[in-house]
């Protein structure tokens, strides 16, 4: 036997990069016979049949057209095999990809993929727009879902977590369209963030406040701006006797914490029957002893339950809203509620009183260096204008570069958090674990007792004030002296 198969026929719509030569050599009449002889073994826990069974049936399929596979080429083909019957086909080794967060096909000849914040082409074909259609159905089978020509969008969770979202032709255009958002298997820390550039050094103390003061937040932000990245390190950070009650539309948020139970909301099935909604989940949520209520995504008449949900006790929850600047929160959740019946005066009532925070992420853009680069750029306070309505007023402004200057929101802020909003504040220690703190400065690296640096390294201008040993500067036109003198992370 040798290690290179002969016989089998190239399938036109397989990826093209190193290492999958194999796929090429796997075609439709090829699944199909493994698939027919695959239903003759049981499914396994997963769903899928045994590892061992495919091989088998790889190897049966490749001897009856007299091809000799060899043990090497074996596993290649019986890779290509499992990702066209059970995953994303040519798309799965880019899902695969741990550094690849977002799968977009255009066309069959036209994939690209986002890593780091960045797109990039992918050297992938998926032979015709028939070819790319065909996938697009399996997936949304796999879902759940029906796609079809009655039902030309969907919007699905795969069996491992990836969200797609399909739109077939004429609403496409020419050629379907598939978004594939891949799911984080690990949350990353404060340090990783801090490293990352997303959050400046001396934010670091006021998020972790957030958490231990148990304030109710509200994450921010526009699409793919690091919302659920932020959340879940934010949720990695609650102490481990705590239970946590995630309720999302699709399993993202994956906290690094030893209690969470996950509530995911299911659409209705072909038939239009068995539909499972958020605001049917939060009422659930309430019923299961959560110490935090975590809500994945507010994107509809589920506000109204969040919101009574967080006004009755239950402090420490957290959603994530679509906002393009902290100061459209308030527009937002009103668009939001009114959805669910709820009055602007009833909105800015319940808002007010439900939620501390907001912490807003914006993706910088413009130039080649600052391209994709996502950073959480305001902390805010929600409370209610001298007119009733709803207003997120800035404590915390921080710039792409990491430099961050204080809002006049700041003094009421720093008391909800036992944080000193003047001179005198505790020393610096904002980040878990031992190293070198990611701040200028030669003091010790974040860790107990430890910071991003010694504090020397921030100056204080008029108006400053101190958040664990940082100076902090005004934000210009916010009641403030302006200084120049500003903390860079």
């Amino acid at each position: 036997m040798t290690d290179r198969p002969h016989g089998l026929p190239r399938h036109p719509g397989h990826a093209d990069h190193p290492g999958d030569a194999a796929r090429r050599l796997v075609d439709a009449a090829f699944l199909d016979d493994v698939r027919s002889r695959l239903q003759q073994h049981p499914a396994g826990d997963v769903g899928l049949p045994d590892p061992g069974a495919i091989g088998d049936a790889v190897e049966t399929v490749a001897r009856s057209r007299g091809a000799v596979v060899g043990s090497r080429a074996l596993v290649g083909i019986v890779t290509a095999v499992r990702d066209e019957l059970y995953g994303a086909g040519p798309l799965q080794p880019l899902l695969a990809d741990p550094d690849v967060t977002d799968v977009l096909v255009n066309g069959p000849d036209d994939v690209w993929v986002e890593r780091a914040g960045r797109l990039a082409r992918a050297h992938v074909r998926l032979g015709t727009p028939d070819d790319v259609r065909a996938l697009a159905v399996r997936l949304a089978a796999a879902g759940g879902q029906r796609l079809d020509d009655a039902s030309p969008t969907v919007d699905a969770r795969l069996p491992d977590g990836t969200r797609l979202h399909a739109v077939l032709p004429p609403v496409a255009g020419a050629c379907t369209l598939l978004s594939l958002r891949t799911v984080r298997v690990r949350a990353l820390s404060l340090v990783e963030l801090v490293a990352g550039g997303t959050l400046a050094p001396v934010l670091v103390p006021v998020v972790r406040a957030l958490v231990t003061r148990r304030a109710n937040v509200l994450v921010s932000g526009a699409t793919g701006s690091g919302k659920t990245t932020l959340l879940a390190a934010l949720l990695s950070l609650v102490p481990s006797d705590e239970r946590i009650v995630v309720i999302e539309e699709s399993g993202e948020l994956a906290p690094a914490h030893p209690h969470v139970v996950r509530l995911l909301a299911r659409h209705a099935n072909v038939e239009g029957a068995g539909q499972v909604g958020l605001p049917d989940l939060v009422r659930h949520a309430l019923r299961m002893r959560p110490d935090r209520i975590v809500l994945g995504e507010c994107r509809g008449a589920e506000v109204r339950e969040v919101l009574a949900a967080l006004n009755t006790g239950h402090d420490g929850g957290c959603a994530t809203v679509h906002a393009n600047a902290a100061a459209d929160v308030p527009a937002r959740l009103e668009a939001l509620a009114a959805l669910a019946g709820m009055s602007r005066d009833a909105l800015a009532a319940q808002a007010a009183s439900a939620f501390d925070a907001v912490l807003h992420l914006r993706r910088a853009g413009g130039d080649g260096d600052g391209r994709g680069h996502r950073y959480l750029a305001e902390v805010g306070v929600v409370r209610r204008a001298p007119d009733g309505a709803l207003e997120v007023a800035c404590a915390l402004r921080a710039d792409a570069g990491g430099a961050v200057v204080r809002g006049a929101a700041w003094p009421a802020l720093a008391d909800r958090l036992g944080l000193r909003s003047g001179d005198g504040g505790p020393g610096p220690g904002p980040g878990p674990g031992p190293g070198p703190g990611p701040g200028p400065g030669p003091g010790p690296g974040p860790g107990p007792g430890a910071g991003a640096g010694d504090g020397s390294a921030a100056r204080r201008g008029d108006g400053g004030a101190t958040v664990r040993g940082v100076t902090l500067s005004a934000v210009p036109g916010a009641g403030g002296a302006p200084s120049p003198d500003r903390t860079h992370g």
